[in-house]
């Protein structure tokens, strides 16, 4: 590796963006006009199958499961490769150009909310389920939705950029987020050592937040060979953790729903009914 000594004045090299070079810009706002679709439902979602966007769609998921007709959502595909995120109509919702973007439409005035974690405390308040009214169990779980936000971009945006999409590989930078993530594996494993679900007993918008990312690290889901680089097999209790989510139908659901990439039989690229899941997916789509 050749040393890099940093200009006086950075300036943007697209070359250097590895294979999301055609989705990252140093700049925000549109670049060009395109509505968002609006389905039949007061709930929209604009979305993708990422791990930001599965902790929405299992969350409207799980919600559905509980019985509040309220909860019922289309969702439409964002297709970020695509630069979709870049419309005007989605910048319009989430100006920070990234999924999933939810627009509320109950009410006499349409309402934006967007970032992830944003979008399920407004769900868990907006229908009483998820998220304790009470003290201390509202602030643990909060407490454990927020470590989420602020330590997966160190699982994302470091350890799996340089780890499997980066253009070269640096040692350092692998070093570095390796090291970081698996410091963070092991808060999880001695909190869940202690408690069955992150918030304590009862299953919550934390292990919704926190269970795509790390839960799907525990189960070999994540950047190629990385659960075997990472040794995520000595992390017991995130292992019996992350396979009870797993097996829960509505969670089943939610990785479904706007994923654009895998086997066909588990991409619903658009859903807007329940029974979607069993008419809409993309093997069956191509069967007709």
């Amino acid at each position: 590796m050749t040393e890099y000594t940093p200009p006086k004045v950075w300036t943007w090299n697209k070359a250097n963006g590895g294979s999301f070079a055609n989705i990252n810009r140093p700049i925000a706002g549109s670049t060009h006009d395109k509505d968002l679709p609006v389905g039949k439902h007061p709930l929209q979602l604009y979305s993708l199958a990422t791990p930001n966007g599965v902790k929405v769609t299992v969350m409207l998921e799980e919600l559905l499961a509980l019985g509040h007709k309220g909860a019922e959502y289309d969702a439409w595909l964002i297709r970020i490769n695509d630069g979709d995120q870049f419309g005007s109509g989605f910048v319009e919702v989430n100006p920070n150009s990234k999924i999933p973007a939810l627009m509320d439409r109950s009410g006499k005035t349409p309402l934006r909310v967007f970032e992830s974690g944003s979008i399920l405390v407004y769900l868990a308040e907006k229908f009483g389920e998820f998220l304790p009214t009470e003290q201390p169990a509202r602030a643990e779980v909060l407490s454990w939705l927020f470590w989420q936000m602020g330590s997966a971009p160190y699982l994302g945006g470091g350890f799996g950029h340089f780890y499997a999409y980066a253009p070269e590989k640096f040692e350092y930078a692998i070093d570095r987020f390796s090291m970081e993530v698996k410091r963070q594996m092991d808060v999880l494993d001695r909190r869940l050592a202690e408690v069955e679900y992150l918030g304590g007993k009862d299953y919550s918008v934390a292990d919704m937040a926190v269970w795509p990312w790390y839960g799907g690290l525990a189960l070999g889901r994540m950047y190629n060979d990385s659960a075997e680089f990472l040794s995520v097999q000595d992390y017991k209790h995130v292992q019996r953790w992350a396979k009870a989510i797993d097996e829960r139908p509505a969670v089943q659901r939610g990785r479904m729903v706007n994923r654009a990439f895998g086997e066909p039989s588990m991409q619903l690229h658009e859903r807007h009914d329940a029974s979607d899941f069993d008419t809409r997916t993309q093997d069956k789509l191509a069967a007709e």
